[in-house]
């Protein structure tokens, strides 16, 4: 018996660059000489942080569509040339702002579920 365990990779891990098996307690390949980051599993996030940030995205896209809707409709002093104001106001407002909306909504529905 050699002192080995039964596992023989069960201290191998394989470098991130040059995919060769090196030692897990190893921060510098010997291979490829690049240093190793460790690594770590994904954070859980709390579901808050996702929900508000559904709520706050669609509520900007809300403000945009005002804001779009506000220069190309004419309503400021800036003229914009006919052919792209109205297929912006025709389309493109409405559907930001039902988008936004819709965001908005689904941002509240994760916050009640939470």
């Amino acid at each position: 018996m050699t002192g080995f365990s039964g596992d023989r990779d069960a201290g191998m891990r394989q470098c991130v660059y040059c995919g060769k098996h090196i030692r897990g307690n190893l921060r510098q390949c010997p291979h490829c000489r690049e240093a190793q980051s460790e690594a770590r599993g994904p954070s859980a996030a709390p579901t808050r942080a996702v929900s508000g940030g559904q709520f706050r995205s669609g509520l900007l896209l809300v403000l945009m569509s005002a804001v779009v809707q506000y220069f190309a409709g004419g309503y400021s002093s800036m003229a914009l040339p006919p052919q792209f104001s109205s297929p912006v106001t025709t389309f493109f407002v409405p559907l930001l702002f039902v988008s936004g909306l819709g965001l908005t909504l689904y941002g509240v529905f994760l916050r009640v579920r939470a």
